[in-house]
């Protein structure tokens, strides 16, 4: 493999911007699967290549590292970034996925805690990719990382809420297994959010 000996930087920032901006991608879809009359197959599908997307630019941001000699900060902190905004994407997917191989949509209705954790995540997503393209210089950051905590609360909250209302018996033993997992899904995305924003302080930390 050729080394580059100059640095690229502005590569890495690029890249990082363009997997958080996959991530708003990702959301918008989830939100579409709560639209009446929506192709759910369709919304599953495209949420699918938008994960394969996500992939895509993981493995590009890897083979730089692998081929840059000097890097913008920590290789480590590089990778781990980059691996989790990947998490975020993947258990994105598997939600939508899970909502469509179960055929949630057929309920009358989805919990409305369900839609809300879904509009956590694309609060989350939002503010991300409006985050990355300030690791370049660094400034401006912890107010991101604030709201992605307070974020994580309210993703918190709404799941817990969920879990209550899906052991009140108001469905049925298998709907109840059926949406918990995926409630636990977009939980984890939640927290992978969460995991990114205390990555960047970390690095914010190290390089001020």
């Amino acid at each position: 493999m050729k080394f580059s000996f100059r640095p690229s930087e502005g590569v890495f920032y690029e890249l990082f911007t363009k997997a958080a901006h996959n991530l708003v991608r990702g959301t918008d879809l989830l939100l579409e699967l709560a639209l009446p009359g929506v192709n759910v197959q369709s919304v599953s599908e495209r949420l699918v290549e938008v994960e394969h997307d996500s992939d895509e630019i993981t493995h590009e941001l890897y083979n730089k590292i692998n081929s840059t000699f000097i890097t913008p900060f920590d290789r480590e902190d590089i990778y781990r970034l980059g691996s989790l905004l990947d998490d975020v994407m993947d258990h994105m997917e598997a939600a939508g996925s899970l909502i469509y191989l179960y055929g949630l949509t057929d309920l009358p209705s989805l919990p409305r805690e369900l839609h809300e954790q879904v509009n956590v995540l694309d609060q989350c997503a939002k503010i991300t990719a409006q985050a990355m393209p300030r690791l370049k210089s660094m400034k401006q950051l912890s107010d991101y990382w604030v709201e992605i905590n307070r974020l994580e609360n309210e993703g918190d909250r709404a799941y817990r809420m969920l879990l209550v209302r899906l052991f009140s018996g108001e469905y049925d033993a298998l709907t109840v297994l059926k949406m918990k997992e995926v409630a636990d899904e977009l939980e984890a995305a939640c927290d992978a959010f969460e995991h990114v924003a205390n990555t960047v302080e970390t690095i914010a930390v190290k390089e001020s």
